[in-house]
């Protein structure tokens, strides 16, 4: 059976070992990195291999793919975020003591960097005791003192984190200052029980005056660490060394039999002080100490009023009434044409007669002011009126004067003052109304006002752009106080911004929706819609104007809705207005 089975063993060795030895160059073929291959030493091959190597085409370069829209809102996000960071640091650092929790919440609300900038050009002005000047004596002191708290009081971490630093950030420097930087040998006033211990470092900062806190105010910090980092303590036995070393650092009463140390520990007051039974002044008393410590918490009171103006307008009826109304055209994203109206009543006014003409002249002056009175723009001029004499009854009864002024402004909110005066008769009044100049995004839709208008109509071409209530190619005159009679015409006027161009009619893809409502019974009185291809303009600002009877409308007050649909990006706009019907 040997004999057989030795030869079959033979023969299958043989017959494996070729098998294994392809087996083990295909393993270690997978395991090392590929090389090239070595070619016979030929000249057939010697030139093949030069052949092939010259005409091996380079790598292409990857070409990056067009962003999505979502990566696209993605990096924008992402980008806003980033530009974020410095309001953040505004916010939640310099200005971290003592802005309002009121101001925080209404900055926190804010959108734009143009919103936040006028918010923190407001906080500081409100701070200011010198509004007048260019010079902010608050806001240079307030950054003096973080750079003197990041100097001074940083210990691992910045100084103004530090409790000593949010209070000399708040309240400036202490009128006094008792510094013990490496503690030691103490002795304690009669108030805190007398007696000579041992301390860590402390330092205690008395205010003469507090607003808001009160006076002769005593602060304590103590580093019980001994690391350079003060905390501020309510418990003036905190810097006490030995307060938990048995029989020392023992307090007069304690020296006398009078109190035990462990009594210490069974205080209700919130300190560990070794007076026994011995009262406390009014100043060190758990109640005076928890209200200070808590009014130190909040931030220091403004002790100048806030300057912003009234969302809403106000007209203020002196001796010459007047009414005032502002519009609004978007030119760039950086200008706005503002369009302020102006009307006076005729019969309001005095005529002074010379030579058989009557004439009354109104002098105006407008200031445009940030909300916290920076100076933006301003206007005066002279409004005047000639009739002939005998025709003077004829001319004031029932008529109007009107007035406009076009200004360009940035985006953001402002503030409108405006003085008339009569200067025949000597009567004058003032306006006041805040101006919310709308700030247009390039991808998305957006309008104008929407204008009520008493007359629409196409100017010259030489006074294309010039004049009073032109805006582009047409005279648009305003209806200040949107009353309208049966007989006259509704004037629509306002501008699309922004619409999404088709690809293939290379016009803007939209839709414009009308729609007038009596008010009240919410009744639909007219419908109307178009396409927005169809209006003059191009996908990048559409105009629309319009002249509407009004003779079937009944008499009452009426709401003309707009709605504006891109249908590409399927944004939609909706401005209004009201108007009434005599």
């Amino acid at each position: 059976m040997r004999k057989v089975l030795n030869p079959m063993r033979s023969k299958l060795f043989l017959v494996f070992c070729p098998v294994l030895g392809v087996v083990a160059a295909l393993a270690q073929t997978a395991q090392t990195p590929a090389a090239p291959q070595t070619p016979a030493p030929d000249k057939s091959s010697s030139a093949s291999s030069s052949s092939d190597k010259s005409s091996t085409p380079a790598k292409k370069e990857t070409v990056a793919k067009p962003m999505t829209e979502k990566q696209k809102k993605r990096q924008e996000a992402k980008l806003r975020k980033e530009l974020e960071t410095p309001y953040r640091k505004w916010l939640n650092e310099e200005v971290v003591y003592i802005i309002t929790d009121e101001e925080k919440k209404a900055f926190k609300t804010l959108a734009t960097d143009e919103e936040r900038e006028q918010f923190i050009e407001q906080f500081w002005l409100r701070r200011d005791p010198t509004p007048d000047t260019e010079e902010n004596e608050f806001r240079e002191e307030h950054y003096r003192r973080i750079a003197y708290a990041n100097e001074r009081f940083a210990s691992g971490i910045p100084g103004w984190k530090t409790d000593r630093g949010r209070i000399y950030i708040e309240y400036g420097p202490a009128d006094e200052v008792e510094s013990h930087p490496s503690g030691g040998t103490y002795e304690r006033p009669i108030e805190e029980g007398g007696g000579t211990t041992s301390t860590y470092p402390f330092e205690q900062w008395r205010y003469r005056y507090i607003e808001g806190v009160g006076s002769n105010i005593i602060i304590e910090f103590v580093d019980t660490t001994m690391s350079g980092e003060y905390h501020m303590t309510m418990d003036p036995s905190e810097k006490d060394a030995l307060l938990y070393v048995p029989g020392a650092g023992l307090t007069l009463n304690e020296q006398m039999g009078l109190a035990d140390k462990t009594q210490r520990f069974s205080r209700t007051d919130g300190t560990h002080l070794g007076t026994g039974n011995t009262p406390l002044p009014e100043s060190m008393n758990e109640f005076t100490r928890l209200e200070q410590f808590a009014k130190l918490q909040k931030p220091p009171s403004i002790k100048y009023k806030d300057l912003e103006a009234a969302v809403n307008s106000t007209i203020k009826y002196n001796l010459l009434p007047m009414k005032v109304r502002a519009d609004f055209v978007p030119v760039t994203g950086a200008s706005v044409l503002t369009m302020i109206t102006i009307q006076f009543e005729r019969k309001d006014l005095q005529f002074k007669q010379k030579e058989g003409v009557s004439t009354a002249s109104i002098n105006l002056y407008g200031r445009i002011t940030t909300m916290s009175r920076r100076p933006a723009n301003y206007f005066e001029d002279l409004v005047r009126v000639d009739v002939p004499t005998e025709m003077l009854q004829q001319a004031v009864e029932g008529r109007r004067d009107i007035y406009q002024k076009t200004l360009p402004l940035k985006p953001g909110r402002y503030r409108l003052n405006i003085a008339a005066k009569d200067v025949v008769g000597g009567n004058q009044t003032t306006f006041e109304m805040a101006l919310d100049v709308p700030h247009i995004e390039d991808d998305q839709l957006g309008s104008s006002s929407l204008i009520l208008a008493d007359i629409i109509e196409k100017v010259p071409t030489k006074n294309i752009g010039t004049g009073p209530f032109v805006i582009g190619t047409s005279k648009v005159r305003p209806r200040v106080g949107d009353s309208f009679k049966q007989g006259e015409k509704l004037g629509i006027y306002f501008q699309l911004y922004n619409f999404e161009m088709d690809d293939q009619t290379k016009k803007p893809s939209g839709t414009i929706e009308y729609e007038i409502v009596k008010a009240g019974s919410n009744e639909k009185v007219f419908q109307f819609s178009e396409d927005v291809a169809g209006l003059p303009g191009g996908a990048s600002q559409v105009t629309v104007e319009k002249l509407l009877p009004l003779k079937d409308l009944a008499p009452g007050t009426y709401t003309l809705k707009i709605k504006a649909v891109d249908k590409k990006r399927n944004q939609t706009v909706t401005p209004s207005a009201t108007f009434t019907v005599t």
